[in-house]
């Protein structure tokens, strides 16, 4: 911890003790990515590539096992995930304002690039007509907003999102001009740009105030500490609960409340043909609902836009990521390698979906696509797998998301240093003081001040800012030192000299090299500063250079697997200094018994 330099003589028994300084700070690595999330990327993609490549239904018009796992639910957790992403990329906070100008820059670029890309396919595009790309786009320019709020602010935006966006949509849909359904191309953008937005934004296949009660959810999960067990746990079964909820109430209120009926009785004012209303109901609609009847908010059939739509495949997306999260996490040896085996490959289709998806409608679209449903499936599904393998233990990044996440840094570095250009330039208030007028001046050479005129002086500069303060030391621990007084938790040179050859008899431990091994000396520091103030060990600050609560608690764990802690702890209720408030780490150490387990 770097300190601010003192003229003043430094003692020589440490506040600031004969102590090695605390290690230097490692230089910051890019945050590992997290193998459960790419693995539910993974399977999203997987899901959409078979929805494409396998008929829709069977030869008794009913729905294909791959209708029914992911028809819907695949193209829900696209965007959950990248609200998700959004969440890292943004730092896993609210934005402070300081750097809204750089994060907008940052989001704007990729959105467009994204947009950009879709609408390239979907100029190429005619197999589908349902490309999703400039969909998500119009998404992540209307979500940049949502990363400068609260978490809960996001949250309550999405639940209303999802619980009256699709009302209103069903009262707005009427007045608004019929969409096309065409996939959005830059000839179209030219030609009608405001039909073709409000096609993108309100009457197409991915009507954005759904889609962005999807990445609200994703922005609220991107915030929690996915790294931990009881995390997962939580998406798991709140998501498996959120769904057959969502499912339950949704047939509940079609078969038992008579939806479907009312559905049917106003089934000549919709539009449809009786037909077309059973396709809609079995495999799901284009977006969007008739507005005939209110009734048809209680379907959950995909691609519907309805509330129980919306939860259920929430839900279903929400327990997918919670479950990848959890198998990442088996630690049992033969069930390691088995989930390993399944994690891989999908976190590395995961890693890299955006150049997957485009070359999979690619390939769609292309004279290469001659094989059967089945086997062009199976063969998209392997190449699929292996580049992403090849790729992930290689180059690690797929092409697409190389250049997306290139531009987009490059815009947030130019916007950064574009505020601090228009910061600098900008011309400095002078602060001035208006002081009372000055006495009229005596003599009768003196000339007179006028009444309106005021003395300015310039104000008083501000004060220093106070060194940083010592190791060892925080404005909190006043209230348990005395000025002049040594820290309680402060290891003297005596005490060392005593307790230095109890510790070094320990094993250290392998799994670290020696050199990122903090000093014994700073860690009973640190085991001394938990037992004195009685803090739990994960929150010992770091400012005191006594490395983390957890190391300290592992050391502690190590010594007494040596056997060393019980004579360390007779030295240390001999030793412990018996000034002011000493009776307090002396009850800590009293408490905790020679032979008890470490805590």
């Amino acid at each position: 911890m770097n300190t601010a330099p003192s003229t003043a003589p430094k003692p020589a028994v440490p506040s600031q003790v004969d102590t090695p300084p605390p290690p230097p700070a490692k230089p910051s690595r890019k945050r590992a990515r997290l193998v459960g999330v790419d693995a539910a990327r993974g399977v999203s993609l997987l899901g959409m590539i078979s929805l494409h490549a396998l008929y829709e239904a069977d030869a008794a018009g009913n729905p294909t096992w791959s209708e029914l796992a992911f028809s819907g639910k695949a193209a829900a957790a696209f965007a959950l995930l990248a609200g998700v992403g959004v969440t890292f990329a943004t730092g896993r906070r609210p934005v402070r304002r300081a750097d809204a100008r750089a994060t907008v820059a940052m989001l704007a670029v990729r959105a467009l690039a994204i947009g950009a890309v879709g609408m390239y396919l979907s100029g190429i595009d005619t197999v589908l007509d349902s490309v999703i790309l400039p969909y998500l786009a119009v998404v992540f320019l209307l979500a940049i907003p949502l990363v400068f709020l609260r978490t809960w602010a996001v949250a309550v935006i999405g639940v209303v999102l999802a619980l009256a966006g699709p009302a209103a949509n069903h009262l707005l849909l009427p007045h608004l001009p019929e969409p096309s359904l065409a996939n959005p191309t830059f000839a179209r953008l030219a030609e009608d740009p405001v039909g073709m937005l409000t096609e993108l934004s309100l009457t197409g296949f991915y009507p954005s105030p759904v889609w962005l009660a999807y990445m609200c959810a994703g922005i609220v999960i991107g915030r929690l500490d996915l790294t931990r067990a009881k995390v997962a746990t939580v998406l798991f079964a709140g998501g498996t609960v959120l769904a057959v909820a969502a499912t339950t109430a949704s047939w509940l209120l079609l078969h038992r409340f008579g939806g479907l009926a009312h559905i049917w009785a106003a089934q000549p004012r919709s539009g449809l043909t009786a037909a077309q209303t059973t396709e809609l109901l079995t495999f799901g609609g284009n977006g969007y609902t008739p507005s005939s009847t209110w009734w048809w908010l209680a379907i959950d059939a995909p691609h519907t836009s309805t509330p129980f739509d919306i939860l259920s495949t929430s839900g279903i997306a929400v327990a997918v990521l919670g479950l990848m999260l959890l198998v990442g996490r088996v630690t049992v040896p033969v069930l390691r390698h088995l989930t390993m085996a399944l994690l891989v490959p999908l976190a590395a289709a995961g890693s890299m979906t955006l150049t997957f998806y485009t070359v999979h409608v690619m390939f769609i679209n292309s004279d290469f696509d001659t094989y059967s449903a089945t086997d062009g499936w199976l063969v998209q599904i392997v190449v699929v797998v292996l580049i992403a393998l090849a790729v992930r233990f290689t180059v690690g990044r797929g092409p697409l998301e190389a250049v997306i996440v290139a531009l987009a840094t490059r815009a947030r570095r130019a916007a950064a240093e574009g505020g601090k250009r228009m910061a600098a330039d900008a011309p400095a208030a002078e602060p001035a003081v208006a002081t009372p007028e000055p006495p009229a001046p005596a003599g009768p050479d003196a000339l007179p001040v006028p009444a309106t005129a005021k003395q300015v002086v310039p104000a008083r500069p501000r004060r220093e800012r106070r060194p940083a303060r010592r190791p060892g030391r925080l404005h909190h621990t006043r209230r348990w030192v005395r000025r002049g007084q040594q820290p309680p938790w402060i290891v003297s040179d005596a005490l060392w000299q005593r307790i230095e050859p109890l510790l070094a008899e320990v094993e250290r431990s392998g799994r670290h090299p020696a050199h990122d091994r903090i000093p014994d000396r700073l860690v009973l520091c640190g085991v001394l500063f938990v037992l004195y103030t009685r803090i739990p060990w994960e929150l010992l600050p770091h400012q005191l250079g006594f490395g983390s609560g957890m190391t300290c608690r592992r050391r502690l764990g190590e010594w007494h697997a040596a056997g060393v802690w019980p004579r360390l702890h007779q030295i240390l209720l001999a030793e412990l200094p018996g000034a002011h408030g000493a009776d307090r780490p002396k009850r800590s150490l009293g408490s905790l018994p020679a032979r008890t387990a470490v805590p």
